[in-house]
């Protein structure tokens, strides 16, 4: 038998290749966008890759189910409760599928979302047991999926479901049994996976609160209780899973003159400028949405840029093209036309308006001064972006609560022509809060460095009402 995991850092999600190197059969199991990494996988090992599997329809990224299939002729399988409307088999609880001298066991596991599936695998040479389990979303390193993705509605049933699940279909499982999650350390589908991208089931058994004796109603209190920000752009993504998306294809490189692209900005395509922040506030073009083309590409651009909207890049280089838009395209943004092949000073030579300046990183410090000097007109207004559960521990005096995944619809609350100082728990969020309130016009905007929790280890006063 031959296995290997496929991560993707910042949006935290683990795909695997598993196959029968005897047989020279394989299945990959909930690929992503970027498919031409599998295809390469299993050429290595001279293996045909004949099944995709889905351990469930995601809402955190979009499935490369469709590019993988057009590309091998595999057949994809997805649970029967999925609702997918694409062309799949339904597979449904107990069903074995055949991977050469590889046996695949369908657990029905629901709970994340009603179709989850856990793959028991076993290789049939050497044992009848199986060897390990590819989770999905059911059970993570230190932690298990949440259930709210299908709607705030749906999450007590799920929870509900997810505590049959746990006891009843996996804590029975031998100890031994090897645990490959569809998710590790970055992912918004749990609430604090660990960043162990594998584990056992014994060792979780004594180490994971997930899986600690609780009755069912504390199960589903715990469950739904302290839940991260939910992934941005999530319904979008779930609707595109269940649809079908259409294949990606080979990405291929499309340069623009800044005179190609003005046409499109003038027909209300927006910018979208991934350089480094210091490239950024030196000099930008007005209105352009400015997230660094890292690994957190994936998981910002749902929050400050409408899915439905067409985009150009803005690059340091012409080679970070192919694996921009693979971020964005695990995310569901596909409608890229190219991006500008020529710099800004083309751009300011041809008369056409550049800005400077915008968000100014601050020190918890620094800000509590500028609060306690100013006056009305300059004293910064404190934009607390977490959850509600977050805030209620702990948050800046007077800061007013504005979840990043509301900031978008509610920002028009807040004046533009006073300053604006964001603050999440470590500094992360808050990034792509002020990328949005710098595209919406705000004058003066504040990133605090660190977040709360920095302010707070400043020894800086906290309300918790």
């Amino acid at each position: 038998m031959y296995s290997q995991q496929f991560f993707i850092d910042g949006l935290g999600c683990a795909s695997y290749i598993v196959g029968c190197e005897a047989k020279g059969v394989a299945a990959i199991i909930d690929p992503d966008r970027e498919v031409q990494k599998y295809l390469e996988a299993a050429a290595a090992r001279g293996l045909k890759i004949t099944h995709i599997i889905e351990t469930h329809l995601h809402a955190d990224h979009v499935s490369g189910n469709s590019d993988l299939a057009a590309r091998t002729g595999a057949q994809i399988y997805v649970h029967e409760a999925s609702g997918a409307e694409f062309s799949h088999q339904a597979v449904r609880d107990g069903d074995e599928l055949e991977l050469g001298n590889l046996r695949l066991r369908i657990l029905h596991t629901p709970g994340h979302t009603p179709e989850s599936i856990t793959l028991l695998v076993t290789d049939t040479t050497r044992s009848d047991q199986p060897w390990l389990a590819l989770t999905g979303d059911t059970l993570f390193v230190g932690d298990m999926g949440r259930p709210d993705l299908v709607g705030a509605e749906a999450a007590n049933g799920l929870a509900s479901d997810m505590y049959h699940t746990i006891n009843q279909k996996i804590l029975p499982l031998n100890d031994g049994l090897l645990i490959y999650p569809g998710h590790g350390a970055g992912s918004l589908c749990g609430k604090s996976i660990g960043s162990m991208r594998s584990t056992t089931l014994g060792y979780e058994r004594i180490s994971n609160p997930a899986l600690a004796p609780r009755s069912k109603e504390e199960f589903v209190e715990y469950a739904v209780s302290d839940l991260p920000e939910q992934p941005g752009n999530h319904t979008r993504i779930k609707a595109m899973n269940r649809k079908g998306v259409n294949p990606l294809g080979v990405v291929k490189p499309v340069p623009l003159s800044i005179k190609e692209a003005l046409p499109h900005f003038q027909q209300g395509t927006g910018l979208l400028d991934t350089r480094s922040k210091e490239a950024y506030v030196q000099a930008h073009i007005p209105g352009s949405v400015h997230i660094e083309a890292d690994d957190q590409l994936s998981n910002r651009i749902g929050f400050v840029f409408p899915p439905d909207v067409p985009m150009i890049l803005l690059l340091s280089d012409a080679n970070d093209y192919e694996r921009v838009i693979y971020s964005l395209a695990r995310v569901g943004y596909e409608n890229v036309i190219g991006y500008i092949a020529e710099g800004l000073d083309v751009w300011e030579r041809m008369g056409l308006p550049l800005t400077a300046g915008d968000v100014k990183d601050i020190e918890p410090k620094e800000l509590h001064d500028l609060i306690q000097s100013g006056t009305n007109g300059n004293r910064p207004v404190v934009v607390d972006v977490r959850e509600p559960w977050e805030y209620s521990k702990g948050h800046v005096p007077g800061a007013i609560l504005m979840p990043l995944g509301q900031l978008a619809s509610r920002a028009s609350e807040l004046n533009p022509e006073q300053p604006v100082a964001v603050i999440c728990a470590s500094g992360n969020r808050s990034q792509s809060a002020a990328a949005l309130l710098g595209q919406k016009g705000f004058k003066t905007i504040y990133n605090v460095l660190g977040g709360t929790g920095a302010w707070m280890r400043s020894g800086l006063p906290v309300s918790r009402d």
